[in-house]
C-alpha cells in the first residue's frame, strides 16, 4: 500500500510539474525566441542609430552625430540604444561617398533580418547628411553610380527605420560646386513622413545665400541636435513596432 501510495503521489507531482510547465510555454512562449540577436551575436538593441558623419570627421559618428545620439538617448529613458558609424571615406571625393551608401543600406537591411523588433534610425551630417538621403532613395538617380550589386532598399526595410535625421543637408548649388554629376539629395517616399531636416541660418552646405561658415559646424552646439531627438523620439514612441508593420 505504500508503494502505491508513494507512486500516487509521484505521479500527482509529475502531473503539476507538466502543467506548470505547459502553462509556462502558452504564456511565455519558448525560451529560444525570448531574444532576438544580431549577426555579431549581441542582443538586439530598442533602438539602432546608423549616422554618416561629415566631411574630415574622424571615423565614427562625428561631432554632431554624437551630440544627437546623447540627446535621443536621454529622450528614450531605458531603452538600450546601439549606434552604428557608416563607413566611408568622409573626404572630398564626393564620388566615393556611395561606399557610405552601400554600407549604410547593408547594415539597415541587416539590423531588419536579424532584428526585427529594433527601430532603426538613419541619420547624417552634411555630406554624411547626402548619404542617408541618397540610402532612402526609391529609384537610383541618373547621375548616381552604386557599387555592384547595391540597389535601393526594398520597401520592406522601411518599416524597421523609425525616423531619419539629417543635419545640413547639402543643397543643389553646393552640389553642383563638389560635383557637377551629384543628383539632388532627395528623401525616398517612403520615409519622408518620418523624416527631419534641419539647416542652420547662414549654412552655406544647405541655406541659399549662406555665407556663414561657422553656423555648418554649430549643429552640436546650436539646440538643432535636441530639436532632432525630440522629433526621433516622437517617431519611435508613435510608431508601430516593425514586425506589426510588416
Amino acid at each position: 500500500m505504500a508503494t502505491t501510495m508513494s507512486y500516487i503521489r509521484r505521479s500527482h507531482r509529475v502531473a503539476y510539474l507538466s502543467a506548470a510547465a505547459l502553462f509556462l510555454v502558452a504564456t511565455m512562449g519558448p525560451l529560444t525566441a525570448a531574444k532576438a540577436f544580431a549577426a555579431n551575436g549581441e542582443p538586439c538593441p530598442d533602438v539602432e542609430v546608423v549616422f554618416a558623419r561629415g566631411t574630415f570627421e574622424a571615423p565614427g559618428v562625428g561631432a554632431t552625430g554624437q551630440a544627437f545620439v546623447d540627446a535621443l538617448t536621454n529622450r528614450l529613458g531605458g531603452e538600450s540604444v546601439d549606434v552604428y558609424g557608416v563607413n566611408y571615406p568622409a573626404s572630398l571625393d564626393f564620388e566615393a561617398a556611395t561606399a557610405g551608401i552601400a554600407d549604410a543600406s547593408n547594415r539597415i537591411e541587416t539590423m531588419a533580418a536579424n532584428c526585427p523588433d529594433t527601430k532603426i534610425v538613419l541619420g547624417g551630417y552634411s555630406q554624411g547628411a547626402a548619404v542617408a538621403g541618397y540610402t532612402t532613395f526609391d529609384t537610383i538617380p541618373a547621375g548616381l553610380t552604386l557599387p555592384d550589386n547595391i540597389g535601393p532598399m526594398p520597401a520592406s526595410v522601411s518599416p524597421h527605420v523609425a525616423a531619419v535625421a539629417l543635419f545640413g543637408t547639402p543643397d543643389n548649388w553646393f552640389l553642383n560646386l563638389v560635383d557637377h554629376d551629384a543628383p539632388p539629395v532627395t528623401v525616398g517616399a517612403q520615409y519622408a513622413a518620418k523624416t527631419v531636416q534641419l539647416c542652420a541660418q547662414g549654412d552655406p552646405v544647405c541655406f541659399p545665400g549662406g555665407l556663414d561658415r561657422s553656423a555648418h559646424s554649430s549643429y552640436k552646439s546650436n539646440g538643432m541636435a535636441q530639436q532632432a531627438a525630440d522629433f526621433v523620439a516622437n517617431a519611435i514612441a508613435a510608431g508601430p513596432t516593425p514586425t506589426s508593420a510588416t
